[in-house]
């Protein structure tokens, strides 16, 4: 089910927590949500949910409005909020059952879909005890089994990991691209490696606007500029950096590790000096022992889109 967001804004009084941003998902994807504190990505996600009208704009889920018919959106979405709202006074089986009724779930499947959700989730050791007696990481996996148990289409998961282990988010890591090859999925997570392995797109939000939108390799890629190498030649230092500064493709070199005879090698905006470097090793029988590319990391770009 793809999702369309339309000029959406969402203002309270002078201030715009959600400025004009438009963009669609489609059936299929993961995608991930993006965000310092305050820049408007929970507002976007509640108001996708119906939970929060805007201000202005529109949202459409499979060409449904959530101005129009917002009962019809909330019946094919599931939603895990940041904060995982639960009756901790239930047993699990019971609360679940009681999460399919509110959903509508067809009686007679509510057994197997609880069943299910179970197996799914990794609850089946734990299942005959009472929320209030889990650990915070198995309390998140019957949020996650509460926000799927009447199987929506869409699935809108806040912070989903939180409180959990490192075992235990490989777990629900796998188990969002599962539930990705069939529904469309928006995560919202600080874990920028968490994203970065879980999600096919990233979306940045800061300030109320979409400052970013793609792959985390085109988001690297976009922001890397200028191609950085570490390098590592054998041969006499003085003569090496001075035959290296005089190549047309580079900018500037600097000594990492002298002794060791390591320099970064930065390339002007749009060149690549890789080809030349390892040919004037080879013209002047230089050993090249090291020549590797510094990475930008999505951290780099999340802090250089977001300060």
């Amino acid at each position: 089910m793809s999702i369309v967001v339309e000029n959406l804004t969402k203002q309270y009084g002078v201030q715009k927590a959600v400025n004009n941003i438009s963009f669609e998902i489609k059936t299929g994807e993961v995608v991930g949500f993006l965000g310092p504190n305050g820049a408007g990505k929970s507002t976007t996600m509640k108001m996708i949910t119906c939970y929060m009208s805007p201000s202005a704009g529109n949202i459409l889920l499979d060409g449904i409005s959530v101005l129009d018919q917002p009962e019809e959106v909330k019946k094919k979405i599931g939603y895990l909020p940041e904060n995982n709202p639960l009756y901790t006074d239930m047993p699990i089986v019971e609360y679940l059952k009681f999460a399919a009724e509110i959903q509508g779930v067809e009686k007679t499947l509510i057994p197997s879909r609880i069943a299910e959700m179970i197996e799914m989730c990794g609850l089946s050791v734990e299942k005959h005890k009472k929320i209030s007696e889990l650990s915070k990481g198995y309390r998140q996996r019957v949020g996650i089994a509460q926000a799927m148990i009447h199987d929506p289409e869409v699935l809108i998961l806040d912070e989903p990991t939180t409180g959990l282990d490192p075992n235990q988010i490989i777990e629900i890591r796998k188990l969002i691209k599962k539930l990705g090859k069939e529904k469309t999925v928006i995560l919202s997570s600080h874990i920028l490696s968490e994203v970065e392995a879980t999600c096919d797109r990233i979306l940045i939000i800061n300030r109320g606007n979409i400052v970013a939108d793609g792959s985390s390799e085109n988001l690297r890629q976009q922001a890397q500029g200028q191609e950085i190498l570490t390098v590592c030649i054998e041969g006499p230092k003085q003569e090496v950096e001075s035959a290296l500064r005089d190549l047309a493709s580079v900018e500037k070199v600097s000594v990492l590790d002298h002794k060791q005879g390591f320099l970064q090698v930065q390339s002007k905006p749009d060149k690549e000096s890789r080809k030349v470097i390892f040919d004037m090793c080879v013209a002047k029988n230089w050993y090249l022992l090291e020549m590797t590319g510094i990475e930008t990391r999505l951290e780099d770009v999340f802090r250089d889109l977001t300060n």
